[in-house]
């Protein structure tokens, strides 16, 4: 017998229908990417390619992270629908730092740590980032301002006190992500934080606090080290 396509399911069971009804929260992983992904393949409906691809990637995180080409392999997927995807994505990130340049980024901490962890947790490789704020602690600025290895030697004190002053910043939150997925900070990451809130010091901005992102964050305010 072969599977029905999700048009011809009753129509309270019907993504689509489902999400219009009760809302996008109320609707299981497959079934949000089903909507998205709008319809299916020859032999899949859209329902079976999302959990398809969910199994395949493990969660639905694993599938918005997956490389161009192995999810493109994903038979139905194709290159259109991972750009629409990767739009989609990116307006989310985007969303959330309009929010935050909007509300100020210390009276939203949960959205702080919301874009923080999207933008940052799924990186391959060393980000180094600041958030630069005005007198007010609003934001004024994101800027990802090294990439590799975060250490001493990377991390060059000037450059990060030379852009706080072209934005005219009063304090900078720090942020960088552990590719490994640990949060912990480790002694590296505890010498930069020192050697960087000297330098700013010198030119009055203050270090507000260090984001270490990884599956998790972690914060030197409240880790109590700064």
């Amino acid at each position: 017998m072969r599977d029905l396509k999700v048009k011809e399911w009753p129509e309270r069971d019907r993504p689509r229908e489902r999400l219009l009804y009760y809302g996008a929260n109320k609707l299981s992983d497959a079934e949000l990417l089903a909507v998205f992904i709008g319809s299916g393949t020859r032999g899949l409906n859209a329902v079976d390619l999302a959990r398809r691809m969910i199994a395949e990637f493990h969660d639905l995180r694993g599938v918005l992270r997956a490389p161009r080409k192995q999810i493109c392999g994903v038979h139905g997927f194709g290159e259109a629908r991972y750009a629409r995807m990767q739009a989609m994505f990116e307006i989310v990130r985007r969303s959330l730092l309009e929010t935050l340049r909007d509300d100020g980024a210390l009276s939203s901490p949960d959205t702080v740590r919301e874009y923080l962890l999207l933008k940052m947790r799924d990186y391959e490789h060393e980000i180094f980032a600041c958030m630069f704020l005005d007198s007010r602690h609003r934001l004024i600025e994101w800027e990802e301002i090294f990439r590799g290895t975060i250490d001493t030697a990377a991390v060059h004190p000037r450059e990060v006190v030379k852009r706080a002053l072209h934005y005219n910043s009063a304090a900078v939150i720090l942020v960088h992500n552990h590719p490994s997925g640990n949060s912990t900070p480790s002694e590296a990451d505890k010498d930069i934080t020192a050697e960087l809130q000297k330098s700013l010091d010198l030119v009055d901005v203050r270090v507000l606090d260090h984001f270490v992102i990884g599956d998790t964050i972690s914060s030197f305010a409240e880790l109590h080290l700064l």
